[in-house]
């Protein structure tokens, strides 16, 4: 826990920036209330009571009237006492406010601070407080919904039951290094630890699972439109956004730039990036697009190929021209344009998978930019192709999850093996050290500071 009482008083604007009914102003730190009391020249605020104030300059001119909350120490959002100062949202009479609050002591907050304050006294874990910004930038109501799961601490209890697993785990292996005659300590050879090891990795997986669809709630896909001129990318665009972003015209290299378009289709979101037509040209302008729509491509988690089904085409000799060489299937997705333009619409399904040859692990969806045809299967592949099936009670997280999850369990793969296959067990604890530091990194339990910094840089002012 963090010395409060040593730590300057921080203050900052809570709410957005902009026009308003209510602007809030937040307050922490030992000189919370008494500056409170300067400001509204009030003696005392009782605790989690609202209390209608005037909030005075150093002349004793009312700058802003409003209301005045008192959370006293340890019970508040940071562990401090806070002080929140509710009054009217225009923002000149927040700043004059915020100056005045400056010149009785406090400082400005930066960004995060608030919710770095209340990590360090314990008021809650990493993965709450990430929860915090990630509830904040929610783009869906699933991915908000499982934010506030991670909040109230449904994540890190899972996270905290593994890590209680693991320490039971170790006890039993150090138990059975330390004294291996005794009769009534498991023995490495025995079956015990092999037993609660699995148990752990079983564990570990869901969680994993479970994680990776948190990741995608959160994060979404990077989906790129890519293909030759008049193929359809920009009218796709349009009828995935479901309204009219791009400009569609029957002359090719109308689009010259790159256009992106966040949407959330299944629950999913997908930040969608149209891009000029891949041709040789000698137009300067266009030219510059099509460097801009190859550098989105290289960055993409989904390009879908769209070409045009009544040219004679095949669609793995197009990818090859398009992309230099073929993308992996599982980033790849061949979209069939103008179905409506086809006589026998189910047949050219047909006609444009024979053209794959032996590359029948690349999936192909036909459509109708037009008429819809083909869009509800073409958005069940799209998520299909990144295996995004949350539950109903999935939880949001972040790829430094992904990645403390997956070093925790090639730690625990590790410590399998040197079980069962060497019967090391120095090497047994070692592993399970190792997993168990990489788990509690998720929690904060073991933290570098740099982390820190970046994690909770990334949060608004005030929060």
């Amino acid at each position: 826990m963090i010395q409060t009482n040593r730590l300057p008083t921080i203050a900052a604007i809570a709410t957005p920036i902009g026009r308003g009914g209510v602007g809030i102003i937040r307050i922490s730190g030992a000189l919370a209330y008494d500056i409170a009391c300067r400001l509204t020249n009030k003696k005392q605020f009782t605790a989690r009571k609202s209390i209608f104030c005037r909030f005075y300059n150093q002349q004793q001119k009312v700058i802003d009237e409003g209301i005045v909350l008192y959370f006293p120490a340890p019970n508040s959002f940071t562990g401090e006492d806070v002080i929140e100062l509710q009054g009217h949202g225009g923002m000149i009479l927040q700043n004059m406010l915020l100056a005045r609050v400056f010149e009785l002591g406090a400082k400005q907050a930066t960004a995060g601070e608030f919710s770095y304050r209340a990590f360090e006294n314990d008021k809650l874990d990493l993965v709450q407080a990430e929860a915090i910004a990630d509830a904040i930038d929610a783009t869906s109501e699933a991915a908000a919904t499982s934010a506030m799961r991670s909040l109230t601490g449904e994540f890190s209890t899972k996270i905290n039951g593994l890590l209680e697993q693991l320490i039971h785990l170790r006890l039993h292996v150090e138990a059975a290094i330390d004294f291996p005659d005794e009769e009534d300590v498991d023995f490495l050879s025995d079956g015990v630890i092999e037993s609660k090891l699995n148990n752990t990795r079983d564990e570990l997986t869901k969680v994993l699972a479970t994680a990776k669809q948190g990741q995608l709630l959160r994060d979404g896909i990077n989906v790129v439109l890519a293909g030759k001129p008049n193929a359809g990318k920009s009218s796709l665009l349009n009828r995935l956004a479901g309204q009219e972003r791009a400009i569609v015209t029957e002359v090719a290299g109308t689009t010259r730039d790159t256009l992106e378009e966040t949407i959330v289709l299944n629950g999913l979101t997908m930040h969608l990036t149209d891009t000029a037509g891949l041709r040789d040209t000698e137009d300067r302008v266009e030219q510059i697009g099509i460097e801009r729509a190859k550098d989105a491509i290289s960055k993409a988690d989904i390009l879908l190929m769209v070409f045009d089904l009544t040219q004679d085409i095949n669609p793995i000799e197009l990818a090859e021209e398009l992309f230099g060489k073929i993308p992996k299937a599982e980033k790849l997705l061949m979209i069939g344009n103008k179905l409506d333009l086809i006589e026998n619409g189910e047949s050219a399904t047909y006609k444009n998978k024979a053209n794959f040859g032996n590359e029948t692990n690349y999936d192909q969806v036909n459509v109708s930019c037009e008429t819809s045809t083909g869009i509800h299967e073409l958005i069940s592949s799209l998520c299909k192709k990144v295996d995004f099936h949350p539950p109903e009670n999935s939880l949001i997280a972040r790829t430094r999850h992904i990645d403390a999850l997956k070093r925790t369990q090639n730690h625990l793969d590790d410590a399998y093996e040197q079980l069962t296959v060497f019967k090391a067990g120095e090497l047994v604890a070692e592993s399970l050290r190792q997993a168990q530091q990489s788990l509690g990194e998720i929690t904060g339990e073991f933290s570098a500071d740099d982390l820190l910094g970046k994690i909770f840089g990334s949060f608004c002012i005030g929060k």
